[in-house]
């Protein structure tokens, strides 16, 4: 039976910046016919046999692909670095080929050790169900092709189990599709020689963070780690073996690749492919499920071509044809640079005007959607706060600014360093405003800070705009910043900001910040609470009836959740597994059940006295009860320092409703309790 694909998915890195040694993105001699257009057709063909396991190839270059690469197909891929992109790439990768063998390496060998438990280094949510069929595998379950009625449990019953109370009592026939157990095709390892030398595709997913010293320090990316991957890929790589760059890089660095293969291994020839990825913390893994698209540059000759074939098979099991884009290879190590800078421009560009419509009484929240209607502009990414934060933008930009640099073109570089530049003012704008309307002073004073991460649903907390806001914050020596995120375990916010900032500035060394793993603890005799992240547990809801001083309010419309539909009845009797996957987040959604489907296989246990079980917070669980939680408004109210203030550095609480609880909010773009020109 045929398994077509039917959704997407992408592969993704962080980790993305510029090498020190920056070129001109010139395009090779003769590539202006191997554009992403007449490549995707050429190829198109060619991956649908991949997808669907045909013997006849209509592609001579996939033919040829395929049978370099162990009779026929992929049944190795190492991925080297076990980060925030290798991980969940790997594990996707591995969910939706359930007959190739993925092996993720990394040389810390602590990290590896999370990656086989259930406390994992990273939380994203999604990753849990899918690196469970993946490492683990999966039990023989089975369900009825129907959608499911209300109020019945029997779609979520064994399909060899015994016949519902409705069928033995009208003896009606339903469908019923039984799905075989699944093998671990996962693996996590610290033997990174051993695993490069047996892959097929060797994916090089490590950390590029900016080179902090010397010629380019604060601009250009630092490549060290890549180099050194590169010359143990260039020393137990396999013949024939394709190298894929998942790391975001300077433009070139395809060459820096091939000259270090050529040293070590001058008879042997690989085709090194750029194949960025395009994630966003906290919905990563429906990026790489469902991606806009999946860009592979390679050089534009025949092995080139047959090697970007090879990679569009492993993808093309679950991404349509149509959004498998190829290109060359400078153009595709250039496109994640500009993708993000472009995407952080836009942020800076709405967060200028907020400015102007604090100082004119025009309301942000208005102008992003009257704007973000117009067809050519988009509703994407004009929401207005305290700047982006997390690992890619700014190093992006960063490494665009020294690339235009490098080139002589010193106003582009202007150009784009102002897009930082309005980021960095923006929280400075912000913190100005909370010392301005405290009186001018924060000494004797408690602030409570709500969200570290630099984004909802997600724990990575690099570039985090709180933490640039605490340090200003800490220099008017309030007595204590308290700090809270749904998302992020207590101990690593410590550990961070100790690290960052020094530890004598955390309580327990007789500073002023402290972590909590609790939000109305955080808050509790707070003379302020500032608002740093987009989490939905911040935003307003109707209050309890619990504040005897404060009152109830009326009820309040809140934006219903997006349930998930049932996806059945399916067209085939073999589904993909991403017709499975959402099936079983319908069924556990509907039901409340972890795992409705009854495939998963158990956990690998955990080794007696693990710090993580007896840790402060588990990250074993995708969005538990307690953190999709909203918090109660009123109860934080009836708590705070009169008078009550709310600094909204995301606009997520709702002003009237704040008001009604005798809290004065301030929110970016928006005229605040003192008016316009206010205090």
């Amino acid at each position: 039976m045929l398994r077509h694909p039917s959704f997407p998915a992408s592969t993704v890195d962080s980790e993305d910046s510029l090498v020190d040694i920056s070129t001109a993105p010139t395009t090779p001699d003769g590539s202006f016919s191997f554009s992403p257009v007449l490549q995707a057709l050429k190829l198109q063909d060619a991956l649908e046999d991949a997808a669907s396991g045909r013997g006849k190839q209509s592609s001579t270059s996939l033919n040829a692909a395929m049978q370099s690469s162990n009779n026929g197909g992929v049944k190795n891929i190492c991925c080297v670095g076990a980060g925030y992109v290798g991980g969940p790439t790997a594990a996707v990768m591995a969910f939706q080929n359930p007959h190739i063998k993925v092996t993720v390496v990394d040389r810390d060998p602590k990290r590896i050790a999370q990656w086989k438990t259930k406390h994992l280094p990273i939380f994203e949510p999604g990753l849990d169900s899918i690196l469970r069929i993946a490492r683990d595998g999966s039990k023989q379950f089975g369900f009825y092709n129907e959608p499911s009625r209300p109020g019945s449990l029997d779609s979520m019953s064994n399909a060899s189990s015994a016949e519902s109370e409705c069928e033995s009592q009208c003896g009606e026939h339903r469908d019923e599709i039984s799905i075989p157990a699944r093998t671990p095709n996962l693996f996590f390892t610290t033997e990174v020689s051993k695993s490069i030398s047996e892959a097929d595709i060797v994916l090089i997913a490590v950390n590029t963070p900016t080179k902090m010293r010397g010629i380019g320090g604060g601009r250009a990316t630092d490549v060290t780690a890549l180099e050194a991957v590169t010359r143990e890929i260039a020393i137990h790589a396999k013949p024939g073996a394709v190298l894929v760059e998942k790391s975001t890089v300077p433009c070139r660095t395809a060459e820096i690749i091939q000259d270090t293969l050529r040293v070590h291994r001058p008879h042997q020839t690989f085709e090194v492919l750029s194949n960025p990825e395009f994630l966003a913390a906290g919905t990563a893994i429906n990026d790489l499920l469902v991606p806009d698209r999946v860009i592979i540059g390679s050089s534009p000759t025949p092995a080139g071509h047959r090697a970007a074939a090879i990679l569009a098979s492993v993808y093309a099991a679950w991404v349509p044809r149509e959004r498998i884009v190829t290109m060359n290879v400078w153009s595709s190590e250039l496109s994640k640079l500009v993708a993000n800078s472009m995407l952080a421009q836009r942020i800076s560009s709405i967060n200028s005007i907020s400015a102007i419509c604090e100082k004119t009484g025009g309301d942000i929240d208005e102008v992003a959607k009257s704007i973000g209607m117009d067809p050519r502009i988009g509703d994407k990414f004009l929401k207005s706060g305290i700047g982006f934060g997390g690992s890619c933008f700014r190093k992006d930009i960063l490494s665009l600014v020294y690339l235009a640099e490098t080139l002589g073109l010193d106003e582009v570089a202007e150009y784009w360093t102002q897009v930082l530049t309005v980021n960095e003012w923006q929280r400075t704008r912000f913190v100005r405003r909370v010392v301005r309307c405290l009186n001018g002073t924060l000494v004797g004073k408690k602030l409570a800070v709500l969200g570290y991460a630099f984004k909802p649903s997600t724990d990575d907390t690099r570039e985090s705009p709180a933490l640039e806001c605490i340090k200003m914050l800490l220099e008017d020596c309030p007595r204590e910043i308290s700090v809270f995120d749904p998302y992020c375990e207590p101990s690593v916010v410590r550990d961070e900001i100790r690290k960052l900032v020094g530890d004598h500035v955390l309580k327990e060394n007789g500073g002023n910040i402290e972590v909590y793993a609790d939000a109305y603890q955080a808050c509790s005799d707070a003379h302020a609470v500032l608002i740093m992240t987009e989490c939905d547990q911040f935003r307003t809801s109707p209050p309890s009836n619990s504040s005897p001083k404060l009152g109830g309010l009326p009820p309040k419309q809140v934006k219903p959740k997006k349930t998930p539909v049932d996806p059945r009845p399916f067209q085939r009797l073999e589904p993909t597994e991403s017709e499975i996957l959402a099936l079983q987040k319908y069924l556990a959604s509907a039901y409340s059940v972890q795992d409705p489907l009854q495939r998963f296989e158990n956990e690998p246990a955990c080794e007696e006295g693990c710090e993580k079980c007896e840790g402060e917070m588990s990250k074993t669980v995708v969005l538990d009860e307690k953190r999709d939680e909203r918090l109660d408004w009123a109860k934080i109210a009836y708590h705070l320092q009169k008078p009550r203030w709310v600094f909204d550095g995301r606009n997520v609480v709702d002003g009237e409703v704040m008001h009604s609880l005798g809290v004065r909010v301030e929110g970016i773009g928006k005229v605040g309790w003192g008016g316009i020109g206010g205090r």
